[in-house]
């Protein structure tokens, strides 16, 4: 997290992960009512993500499981060896265990359904910040 001046939050620099245009530009107008969350750059796959987390060094990555070429789960993976001060939030539609115990054993910090991201993403994303590293 970047500490912001004297009386604010810091502040927690997220990059949003997933191949639908339409979902990145939901979960980024959902993030910028969060006054500590600030959206840092986005991707469309695994290894777009893996080079952004390079050079950005995002506090949380949130992460789409099912992507064309490299999926969530195998950048997550990634992710813990060039980004390990990054923590990784999964976001998926398939909420069921055989996916949570794969994103869990590839490093996640966190697993949020799409189903309640709107109510829950804020509140994971602080705890994951919180934790990382």
């Amino acid at each position: 997290m970047r500490a912001g001046y004297a009386g604010e939050q810091a502040t927690i620099r997220v990059l949003i992960v997933d191949d639908q245009p339409a979902v990145r530009r939901g979960l980024r107008l959902r993030l910028t009512l969060e006054p500590d969350v600030e959206v840092v750059g986005e991707a469309q796959d695994g290894a777009g993500a893996v080079s952004l987390a390079r050079s950005l060094r995002p506090d949380v990555v949130l992460m789409d499981v099912r992507m064309p070429g490299t999926g969530g789960v195998e950048a997550t993976v990634a992710l813990r060896a060039v980004a390990p001060g990054s923590a990784v939030v999964i976001l998926s539609l398939y909420d069921d265990a055989r996916t949570r115990v794969r994103a869990q054993e590839a490093g996640a910090a966190a697993f949020v359904a799409k189903t309640r991201a709107e109510v829950a993403l804020p509140e994971v994303i602080r705890r994951a910040a919180g934790g990382r590293g």
